[in-house]
């Protein structure tokens, strides 16, 4: 029976994501660290499968006063639950660190941040995942699109939740959880490989003008998720958007659900 446990603790002391898939260096000799300083989908069989790791520990870290909904996260567990092999289970820990005053935040701000404050990193069974809820907002932001998430490692991730929470403010039904649900799955949809990017395609469906996204605009996947003009039109429904049965194949050829 999967387990599923959170651990909140306190620390007192262009719409658009990206994905940077260069592989970046931590800075240490640490053989653990290192393992979770690649690029963008090389963990995706590791996290798919348990033939290595049985089992997840995801970090969520948040800037004090930004803090995701808690909705949001247990929908990103039902995403893993549903798509990824871990029998010894998934666990979510959770605290805040204050705000560290760099936005607008530069790859380097963001590499910076995490070697600061992550603490989970592989071991011989579990494998470990960095998510961080910024303030403030990317250095890559443009006229016309903002970004609100990016994959940069093959376990870390970012959130900039104040741009999340400026674009559903005064929205007439509660979106902010939604639109944090598609975002957050969204790129992790990139950390585990998702479109071409370390899961293989089983079918031609990469998006040939958007490279590592879906083809099919209801998809998860698709690039419209990550737009301005766009991601708000994909949650209109009141839901956030799943991925389409090509990804669902292509992750399942890797390992997973």
């Amino acid at each position: 029976m999967k387990k599923v446990k959170y651990l909140c603790i306190v620390l007192f002391v262009f719409m658009s994501c990206s994905s940077d898939d260069s592989q970046t260096d931590n800075g240490t000799n640490s053989e653990a660290t290192q393992a979770n300083a690649l690029s963008v989908g090389v963990s995706a069989n590791d996290l798919l499968s348990a033939n290595t790791f049985t089992s997840l520990v995801v970090e969520v870290v948040y800037v004090d006063g930004f803090e995701p909904s808690q909705t949001a996260i247990n929908n990103f567990v039902s995403f893993l639950e549903n798509r990824i092999n871990k029998p010894e289970g998934i666990t979510v820990q959770k605290r805040s660190i204050p705000s560290t005053g760099l936005s607008p935040y530069t790859n380097q701000d963001i590499i910076a941040i995490e070697e600061a404050n992550r603490t989970q990193f592989n071991t011989n069974n579990q494998i470990a995942v960095w998510m961080f809820f910024a303030d403030g907002e990317s250095v890559n932001n443009t006229d016309t699109g903002i970004v609100l998430g990016t994959a940069y490692r093959n376990t870390s991730f970012i959130i900039y939740q104040e741009m999340i929470e400026q674009l559903t403010s005064g929205t007439v039904l509660n979106t902010t959880p939604i639109l944090e649900t598609t975002v957050i799955n969204h790129e992790f949809g990139h950390i585990l490989g998702l479109t071409n990017l370390g899961s293989a395609t089983q079918t031609n469906h990469e998006d040939v003008d958007h490279p590592r996204h879906c083809n099919v605009d209801s998809c998860l996947m698709y690039w419209q998720a990550e737009t301005s003009n766009g991601v708000m039109d994909m949650i209109s429904g009141g839901s956030a958007p799943q991925l389409d049965a090509q990804c669902i194949a292509d992750l399942q050829a890797n390992g997973g659900k």
